[in-house]
């Protein structure tokens, strides 16, 4: 790799730092073509991606960045995922280290926020952004069903009430 080639990288590597809502540093040796194939595929199902890249070339990329207290993690055969969505990439690397034990998560940054092994399980296990999304959805949504409800249920009740002072009247007529 040229000079020129390694600057577009470390360009590209400072991009992801700067707009992912997370990334996660995770171990790969050991892995299979398909099995970084599978990984890939989980991620961009998930709106995040995976990138493999020299640790020194990245290491260079975290300088002045938010996310730079993760640069200790970056020693190895490292691999990171990373997504906008701040609960994606953690999800995606944590259902892929359960399926394959050769895929080792060492930590990761959430902005500034530096995540241990322990952060990124924690980070995996919040609701998505759809996921709160369609809570706020619902919440809203439900005053709404409810002033419904509580509109259309004096009718009923009148109809009801209607319905047997008729019947009390059919009886005494009969």
């Amino acid at each position: 790799m040229d000079r020129a080639q390694k600057e577009k990288v470390v360009d590209e590597l400072g991009q992801i730092f700067e707009s992912s809502g997370v990334v996660v540093v995770a171990h790969y040796t050991g892995l299979t073509v398909a099995d970084m194939q599978s990984l890939r595929a989980k991620a961009r199902e998930a709106g995040g991606s995976v990138r493999v890249a020299k640790n020194r070339l990245a290491k260079i990329a975290l300088e002045g960045k938010p996310c730079a207290s993760m640069a200790d993690l970056l020693t190895g055969m490292t691999v990171l995922t990373y997504s906008e969505d701040p609960v994606a990439a953690a999800k995606v690397a944590e259902d892929f280290a359960k399926e394959n034990k050769k895929f080792e998560i060492l930590g990761g940054a959430m902005g500034e926020t530096a995540l241990d092994r322990a952060g990124v399980e924690a980070v995996s296990k919040m609701p998505s952004r759809e996921e709160l999304i369609a809570q706020i959805v619902s919440c809203i949504g439900a005053p709404a069903s409810n002033i419904a409800g509580a509109i259309g249920a004096p009718a009923s009740n009148i109809a009801s009430i209607l319905s047997t002072i008729e019947e009390k009247f059919e009886d005494k007529a009969a």
